[in-house]
């Protein structure tokens, strides 16, 4: 992992020989924040351009100096040398190139995605599963699932019902709780080529939950078209073998991951749930767990 010092904010440098001659090129402004135990800084070459791409990295507490683990260097394009000509913009994470497009938007979406996953992998402060997550009258609804198995819609009509959303794209496992990861749900829109845009929480009438919230049921669904809803309890064995596919750091720290989803399976029970619309599955996963208060 890469490492380094803040000099000053707004110029973020790492002064790692691998970065020498990004350190070279000027950057204009800076941000950095503690995410789940990673420092991560930011620097861009445009000063309009940090505060569009801050709101991009994951959530976490404001850093003004110290230490980063990870920099990202967003070098802004724009108009080329000639008439009609367009530099393209270029993300970097320390001096790798990792995106580069004529839109910034697809490039800021790559940051996005990029911090999030190195976040989910390496946290010091939790195992992340690829998962929705409510809180329902002091108990944690975890929903696994894989991208485009509905998880936002789940969680959205959830929240619609009068839960309090945890995150619909991570569930970060703490002993028997669920850490909150605080954002707006990421709705997929088919009139922008299946982009995401974000729905803030209110925008639904819900609440973000700020506080970690012990579990109380696992439900391992996604959606089927005209699938009639049915559950079955499964074993802790089977319960943990499905889970760790979930698991983003499943790979890289199997161990913690393992510790982590035994304590889960003995804390909460795990459904595995068929499903069609939404609103109907937030309804029975509701009465499921009013039945079990």
């Amino acid at each position: 992992m890469l490492a380094g010092k803040i000099v000053a904010l707004p110029r973020l440098k790492l002064g790692l020989p691998s970065t020498r001659q990004l350190d070279r090129l000027g950057w204009a402004a800076g941000a950095a924040v503690e995410s789940f135990g990673l420092c991560i800084g930011l620097r861009t070459s445009a000063p309009g351009a940090i505060a569009a791409a801050r709101r991009r990295l994951p959530p976490g507490r404001p850093l003004s100096g110290g230490r980063v683990d990870l920099l990202y260097s967003l070098a802004v394009g724009g108009a080329g040398p000639r008439p009609g000509m367009r530099r393209s913009h270029r993300l970097y994470c320390g001096a790798m190139c990792i995106a580069r497009d004529i839109d910034l938007a697809s490039v800021l979406d790559a940051l996005e995605s990029h911090a999030r996953l190195l976040v989910a992998a390496r946290s010091r402060r939790g195992v992340f599963l690829h998962a929705g997550a409510v809180a329902w009258r002091g108990r944690a609804i975890v929903l696994p699932g894989a991208s485009g198995s509905g998880k936002t819609t789940l969680v959205a009509e959830l929240v619609r019902a009068g839960a309090a959303s945890l995150s619909d794209e991570f569930a970060v496992i703490r002993g028997d709780r669920v850490v909150p990861y605080p954002k707006a749900l990421s709705v997929r829109e088919r009139r922008l080529g299946g982009r995401q845009r974000p729905l803030g929480v209110t925008a639904l009438g819900g609440w973000q939950e700020r506080e970690p919230i012990p579990v109380g049921l696992v439900v391992l669904t996604g959606f089927e078209p005209g699938a009639r809803w049915r559950t079955r309890t499964l074993s802790p064995g089977r319960a943990l073998l499905s889970l760790v596919s979930h698991a983003v750091p499943a790979r890289v720290a199997p161990q913690e991951v393992l510790a982590a989803l035994e304590g889960l399976v003995r804390s909460a029970p795990v459904l595995r749930a068929k499903r069609g619309e939404a609103r109907e599955a937030a309804r029975r996963i509701l009465a499921w767990m009013e039945r079990r208060a």
